[in-house]
């Protein structure tokens, strides 16, 4: 003998399946939101311990390409976490973690040590991007202190690929590096998704030329050019043609920061 639920308790047990439904999908969107930036600061991590992989087993073009996409990730990050309003002390923990990591260590490998002065050479570059991410803040809302360190990172990765990886030019741009990022001078906050639309042209590279061969680079940076994603640079263009555009870039920034950079 079969006993049937009244209409009432099915619709109500239905109900209750539906808002249970509903929360759990709530809760998965909150965590998500929450972690979102998190998600590409590990990431960024992961960049950094690749690249260390790559360099210490003698892949020395796959460790700068690494460097360069945890470029990209680390200026994303923040601009997510505060488009989603999920900044958080865990978040920049893992930030300053995964920076330190892969603009600091895996880039310092890339000096290459030979010797003993060649190592306290690469001591002083890892040194100096841990006192710039120690003493970074300028007291003044979106503005660094000294040279932020992935630009620095980018101009030594950039380098040794367009030098094949010579020492003596890796050397002199890992010195300038090093005052950059001890100076004292203002450099504005790179929130380079979250201002004006030229700067997000930069970030996702602009218009990929169908003949990159004879490609003029400056035309890269030009604004407004969105006909393809710019992460082609990254993963569909040569290294060495990604590299200019990458120098081009963060020189712009370091040498003038607020002429042309500033979030004003």
């Amino acid at each position: 003998m079969f006993i049937l639920n009244p209409p009432s308790s099915i619709f109500h047990d239905a109900k209750k399946l539906f808002l249970s439904e509903q929360a759990g999908r709530a809760q998965i969107q909150d965590f998500a939101c929450k972690n979102a930036a998190n998600v590409l600061s590990l990431s960024n991590l992961v960049m950094g311990l690749s690249s260390i992989l790559c360099t210490l087993n003698g892949q020395h073009l796959y460790a700068c390409w690494l460097i360069l996409f945890g470029f990209l990730l680390d200026l994303a990050d923040g601009a997510v976490a505060r488009q989603l309003n999920a900044c958080s002390a865990l978040g920049a923990k893992l930030d300053d973690f995964a920076d330190f990591t892969t603009f600091g260590i895996a880039t310092s490998l890339l000096l290459q040590a030979h010797g003993i002065l060649s190592s306290v050479f690469i001591i002083c570059y890892v040194m100096a991007v841990f006192i710039r991410l120690c003493f970074f803040s300028s007291g003044i809302p979106f503005v660094y202190r000294g040279l932020p360190c992935p630009y620095a990172s980018v101009i030594l990765s950039s380098t040794f690929v367009l030098t094949g990886g010579n020492c003596f030019f890796l050397h002199i741009a890992a010195v300038v590096m090093i005052l950059f990022m001890t100076d004292q001078g203002n450099y504005p906050h790179d929130r380079i998704l979250e201002t004006q639309l030229w700067k997000k042209t930069v970030y996702i590279g602009g218009e990929v030329p169908e003949d990159w061969k004879t490609a003029n680079v400056v035309a890269l940076f030009k604004k407004g050019n969105r006909d393809k994603s710019g992460l082609m640079m990254l993963f569909c263009c040569p290294l060495r043609l990604t590299c200019i555009y990458y120098l081009i870039w963060c020189f712009s920034y370091t040498l003038f920061p607020s002429a042309m950079w500033s979030n004003e």
